[in-house]
């Protein structure tokens, strides 16, 4: 079978993985969970928050772009499976060896990794007496558990 540059690149990145394993101090070198967004998660938007948490509580992850329609990776913390367990969210299990497998497959496609470090403050435009039901967007954060500000500014109206 010839060595096509997809082949070699999959095999380099394999190999360099292998050999940075062990040095690598952040999600690459320890026990991790995969959320998965694809069909075999059941709670998609609660999934965000969970995430969402892990942020808060000074955890760190990577969001994986295009990899199973947005995958996260998060630390296999007793917080994150307990969240998870909680809001009913799917997680896979992904030890170092699985995670570099991942990486590796995202080498050799369009896919991405961006890593999640700092959780973000999120405000909502939006009346401060209208319910979460009002609004598609405060909808959805109630439902995944994500805290938010309400903005409203009258004189722009």
């Amino acid at each position: 079978m010839p060595l096509t540059r997809r082949r070699f690149v999959h095999a380099a990145t394999m190999a360099a993985s292998a050999l940075a394993l062990p040095r690598l101090g952040h999600a690459r070198a320890r026990a991790m969970v995969l959320v998965p967004m694809d069909d075999a998660q059941g709670a998609h938007l609660k999934a965000y928050g969970v995430a969402f948490r892990a942020l808060q509580r000074g955890e760190t992850g990577e969001w994986l772009l295009n990899y199973r329609h947005g995958a996260f990776l998060l630390p296999a913390s007793d917080a994150v499976r307990r969240d998870a367990a909680l809001a009913g969210v799917t997680l896979e299990a992904a030890d170092p060896g699985a995670v570099a497998t991942i990486h590796a497959e995202m080498a050799g496609g369009n896919m991405e990794a961006v890593p999640l470090e700092q959780a973000p403050k999120v405000a909502v435009y939006a009346p401060p007496n209208a319910a979460p039901w009002d609004d598609a967007v405060t909808m959805v954060l109630e439902h995944a558990g994500i805290p938010y500000d309400r903005i409203w500014d009258p004189d722009v109206i």
